[in-house]
């Protein structure tokens, strides 16, 4: 092998190795009677999303969270703007969005049943986080919001189903796909999850399951 290849193939396995498939020692699992808080990784064909009750999110904490009031659940999906706003998803907007740095939305959803009634016939996973492993994930999702001047959310209009809105957000989406971001999202809670892995939403479940599975063992 050259030189310059081994390198490369070197940088793609530290790559790809980032983000260690293992528990954050602090953060996950939590600790025998600690209090836990549960979150939700819900998938949509492609796409995958988080949910969480809405009263353990502090005020503050998001700017998005007093949009909606008077639900008990949310729910934050993080893709492409031009193709998660788009009425239908073309080629063109798949293409574009993965080959050329693009702006990214989040899809807030208010919901008042329960994840396994409203979203009854998707792929759901409840996962237990710790207080501090919520308080990271919370902190996550905060970061990914761009903000006016005042430090509100930048609002984009309506969403795709029930009582929900479009928010501009802060990454660019690229080498950040949805599935990677939702993955991101967990890892920061501490989940043993490999993010540079996450491509598709079959992967991120799995890895999901894999680690709350983990716990259980």
């Amino acid at each position: 092998m050259i030189p310059n290849r081994r390198v490369l193939v070197g940088l793609v396995l530290a790559w790809l190795a980032s983000g260690c498939a293992v528990p954050i020692a602090h953060l996950y699992p939590p600790s025998p009677g600690e209090p836990t808080v549960p979150v939700w990784v819900v998938r949509h064909a492609w796409h995958t999303g988080l949910i969480v009750r809405r009263a353990d999110v502090p005020a503050g904490v998001w700017p998005t969270r007093d949009d909606l009031p008077g639900s008990a659940y949310l729910e934050v999906g993080w893709g492409d703007r031009n193709f998660y706003q788009a009425p239908e998803g073309t080629l063109w907007l798949a293409l574009r969005a993965a080959l050329w740095p693009t702006d990214s939305v989040l899809h807030v959803v208010a919901f008042e049943a329960p994840p396994e009634h409203f979203f009854a016939g998707s792929d759901l996973v409840e996962v237990a986080l710790s207080t501090r492993g919520f308080q990271r994930l919370a902190a996550f999702v905060a970061d990914a919001h761009a903000t006016d001047d005042r430090g509100g959310a930048v609002g984009l209009g309506p969403g795709r189903y029930g009582a929900s809105r479009f928010y501009l957000g802060r990454e660019r989406y690229l080498l950040t796909t949805c599935n990677v971001w939702t993955a991101r999202a967990l890892r920061a809670a501490g989940l043993a999850i490999t993010p540079a892995w996450a491509l598709t939403a079959t992967n991120v479940m799995f890895q999901v399951r894999r680690a709350a599975g983990s716990r259980a063992e």
